[in-house]
């Protein structure tokens, strides 16, 4: 690695003492690969011949990612984010130069016009120096020529650049063969190198950038609108997390990093808001594993006049729809599992599935705290509810693969849900499982000030949960001056993006996630 790095160095040495800025400028009139390959589509390319016309003619520009040097003929494999596309160079072609006709504008994937400014090929360098540019070229280099479209003797696809400029020397090789970062610590520490060696990887991401759009686009057809609520809030609250915690200096104050957009987003439905979601960044000072992040993305929606029935038909229209629309198939492979999200979803009580796979009702608490016991589970501590819920987890949530909807969970565990009218013991909450993984959480929201008022101040003896330690006594007054009914959603996205990509990781579908420093 060390020589490689010698080497690259001594070239970028080179190349300035040309005259060559290796880092070169704005590269106007660029069209991505995927477009100069759909335009060659419609040209009438005979394998050995170059075409001279203005409609074959582009510029391009991407990491090189293979070099072949063949003596007077220089072969590339160059890579944008669209894909790659075989870039050659002749000699020839550089040191005399052939008939160049005007590039047109305003071509599909082609940046704006503005030949006004300058250009990193408006005043190019001699043909010559051209070529020893060509022959200092390393993997990893980014690269911009122009030229024009033809096919090399195989027929494969190649843009012969008459002109070319160096837009960035690579100073570190790429990882051996393109093949991308093999080792997972590695991948996640420099995503960077991850994304350009890896189609892969960068394809996840480009899917989760579609994703999210979709969501949105969904929502604002339904009448949603997007708002943004304090990250720094002063109590935290809307889910069982523990937070972060920091200070503001000027105001002497101690400030939570949010665990939930929940109790802010309901005030917003106060406030005659009647559609609102918002699509961000939430904090939990939790553990990390294959699931679990401590900084994720969350979207949460609210909508009055509604419950937690509406809100699982637009659950379904969410997901189903990214599937459909957007990864191209209702049926996506997750390892070895293939997942169908054709609706309509099972919807099973939470009371029903319990005692299919415990094996008594989970009214049974004696017999629940007994099998708690036999694993391993200190239940003596915790409330009766924590310990269903444990008993729960450990035995229902491993059948719960195909989508589905779990309704009505014991209502100690749902301090901001209604009660089912009809059994007040149970709340109007469903969570969506997809691969044995809560996906999907909603409520007919709580919208009475005074029960509210009285959960708030409950604290379930067991659960990793500190949002009662301060009741949020401003959410409750705001209660008061009255919330219509409501239901309200949240999706965690990264899960959703992990299932839809077929990736086995939550960290495979963050750019960035958060690692323990190296030593």
């Amino acid at each position: 690695m060390s020589d490689q790095i010698t080497d690259r160095r001594a070239k970028l040495d080179l190349l300035r003492a040309l005259g060559v800025d290796p880092y070169g400028s704005r590269f106007a009139g660029r069209v991505l690969n995927a477009h100069i390959r759909a335009a060659a589509e419609k040209l009438d390319l005979p394998p050995g011949q170059v075409r001279d016309a203005a409609n074959a003619r582009f510029r391009a520009a991407g990491r090189i990612v293979l070099y072949r040097d063949i003596g007077s003929l220089i072969f590339m494999t160059v890579r944008d984010w669209t894909g790659d596309l075989q870039y050659g160079l002749s000699k020839k072609m550089l040191l005399e130069g052939i008939e160049r006709a005007e590039a047109p504008t305003e071509r599909p994937g082609e940046e704006k016009d503005r030949s006004h400014l300058p250009d990193s090929l408006s005043s190019h360098l001699s043909g010559e120096v051209q070529w020893k540019v060509a022959k200092s070229l390393d993997l990893g280099d980014i690269l911009g020529v122009e030229g024009q479209l033809g096919r090399t003797k195989t027929g494969e696809l190649t843009l012969w650049a008459d002109r070319l400029t160096l837009l960035s020397k690579a100073l570190r090789p790429p990882p051996e063969k393109w093949h991308g970062l093999t080792d997972l610590e590695a991948r996640y520490r420099r995503r960077y190198v991850d994304l350009f060696s890896s189609p892969d990887s960068q394809r996840v991401f480009l899917l989760r950038a579609r994703i999210i759009e979709y969501l949105r686009e969904v929502l604002g057809r339904r009448g949603f609108i997007e708002v943004e609520t304090p990250m720094l809030q002063p109590i935290y609250g809307g889910a069982a997390a523990r937070p972060f915690t920091t200070h503001h200096n000027t105001l002497d104050l101690d400030l939570y990093l949010r665990i939930s957009p929940e109790l802010y987003l309901k005030r917003c439905l106060v406030g005659g808001l009647e559609r609102v979601y918002e699509l961000g960044r939430c904090f939990r000072n939790e553990g990390i594993s294959p699931r679990h992040n401590p900084e994720f993305t969350m979207l949460e929606l609210y909508q009055a006049y509604a419950d937690y029935h509406d809100m699982m038909e637009i659950t379904e229209e969410l997901i189903a729809g990214a599937a459909r629309d957007v990864i191209g198939s209702p049926r996506v492979a997750v390892g070895g599992t293939e997942l169908d999200f054709t609706t309509p979803w099972p919807r099973r009580r939470y009371a029903d599935l319990f005692a299919e796979h415990v094996g008594f009702p989970l009214t049974e608490i004696p017999a629940a705290r007994r099998r708690a016991a036999e694993l391993g589970i200190a239940e003596r501590g915790l409330d009766d509810a924590v310990v269903v819920n444990l008993l729960f987890e450990h035995y229902v949530e491993p059948h719960l693969v195909s989508p589905t909807f779990v309704l009505d969970y014991p209502a100690a565990l749902c301090p901001l849900t209604k009660r089912c009218p009809d059994d007040p013991s149970l709340a109007l909450r469903f969570e969506l499982y997809i691969n044995r993984m809560e996906i999907a959480n909603a409520y007919s929201e709580l919208n009475d000030p005074d029960v509210q008022r009285v959960t708030l101040s409950r604290k379930l003896r067991g659960e990793e949960d500190q949002t009662m330690a301060v009741r949020d006594d401003d959410f409750v007054e705001a209660l008061e001056y009255g919330m219509p009914p409501a239901g309200g959603l949240g999706i965690g996205i990264d899960r959703l993006v992990m299932l839809l990509t077929g990736s086995p990781s939550i960290r495979d579908v963050l750019l960035f996630p958060l690692q323990r420093p190296q030593a």
